[in-house]
């Protein structure tokens, strides 16, 4: 598993965080020594941004696109790509290097160890690890939205609404309600402008909301009706859809210890993105815990910091590039064709349909992201 070099820099996970890191130290690192073994459990990244309407529209074949082969990464023939599930990391505090063990048995040991699982997720958003359970549940799920007469989706965030504005392109006429916990849509990270013009968008469209409500069981597809936790009753609900945020992926990390989780599974971490006793760990992506919202724009900043660090500590300097948190932006699709988008800059400002239709609305940035792993 070393290959010809020294030593391994391992990568668990191939999202956006993990692949970007093994991307980049690929060009950085000397193959001679060092050798880049990024574990996911598919051979392929998949554009999570892009799943929401892959879901919903058969006719985009988004299958045949926004699943990206893991085999293009690495620049100077220094890295691999291993198809596993890691179970548990083997650590000592302050202890430089480690290993990882699969749920295989396999046992593969890191001098640097870098966590990038992201989060897991309910619902259509979550998308099966065996690559062989994936189209059969795209394809489910595809059945479900075609064949419900009245969709509930549960939660108003940004995947709720984009889940809502895709299911209305290609089902204009389906009864769609969205349940909100909060009073309006998304949360107060964001401003009235946004929440209140979402909300106007997706009315437009014949969208519904109840908001300050929530339904805690979500009943299984094709049984007709939901009750709300304070007892309100959406009769004729026939597909009732988990749009919940992530959690983070991070059960695998509580093997070195209940403090190197907090108490929602975030991954501890320090300024430099390093674990607090593990300084050969170290974590970015929405796995850590950092008061922000989850999403991957934030990774224009986790990245450079890991890097940087991760090269310094190989060769013996003081780590000094210090995560200080990100501005706030974010784009949400109503559709293929508008949407809003959202800068904190400047005391935060909003752009319209015509901005999130070049942004993400018409591609979900699929092209992006093919070329950055490299095809």
């Amino acid at each position: 598993m070393t290959g010809k070099a020294e030593q391994n820099i391992v990568i668990v996970g191939g999202g956006f965080a993990g692949f970007q890191v093994a991307k980049e130290l690929s060009k950085k690192v000397d193959a001679q020594r060092y050798n880049i073994i990024l574990i996911n459990s598919r051979s392929y990244a998949i554009a999570l941004p892009a799943v929401v309407r892959l879901v919903v529209d058969a006719q985009s074949k988004l299958e045949e696109t926004s699943f990206v082969k893991l085999d293009r990464l690495y620049s100077n023939g220094n890295g691999q790509t291993t198809v596993g599930v890691v179970t548990s990391i083997e650590a000592k505090p302050g202890v430089p290097g480690g290993a990882v063990v699969l749920a295989s048995g396999e046992r593969i040991p890191y001098a640097v160890l870098v966590l990038a699982t992201g989060s897991k997720w309910t619902g259509p958003c979550a998308i099966p690890e065996n690559e062989a359970d994936v189209l059969p549940f795209v394809n489910a799920w595809r059945h479900k939205f075609s064949e419900a007469k009245h969709v509930v989706i549960v939660g108003g965030g940004a995947v709720g609404i984009e889940l809502a504005g895709e299911v209305k392109d290609i089902y204009p006429t389906k009864k769609i309600t969205i349940v909100h916990g909060g009073d309006e849509l998304l949360n107060n990270t964001y401003n009235k402008s946004l929440r209140k013009g979402m909300q106007k968008r997706l009315a437009a469209r014949g969208v519904e909301f109840m908001f300050n409500e929530y339904i805690d069981d979500i009943p299984e597809a094709g049984v007709v009706g939901v009750t709300t936790r304070s007892g309100k009753r959406i009769g004729d609900a026939d597909l009732v859809v988990s749009a919940r945020g992530g959690r983070p992926n991070s059960d695998y990390v509580s093997s070195l210890g209940e403090d190197a989780l907090n108490g929602h599974g975030y991954v501890k971490v320090q300024p430099t993105l390093q674990l607090l006793n593990y300084p050969s760990i170290f974590a970015l992506g929405d796995v850590i815990e950092w008061t922000e919202q989850k999403q991957v724009a934030k990774l224009r900043w986790h990245v450079p910091i890991v890097i940087a660090n991760i090269l310094g500590l190989l060769n013996g300097a003081t780590l000094t590039k210090k995560y200080a948190g990100a501005p706030e932006l974010i784009v949400i699709t109503n559709g293929r064709n508008g949407g809003m988008g959202y800068f904190s800059f400047f005391g935060g400002f909003t752009l319209g349909d015509w901005f999130a239709w070049l942004a993400k609305a018409r591609d979900f940035m699929v092209p992006h992201f093919r070329k950055d792993l490299g095809y």
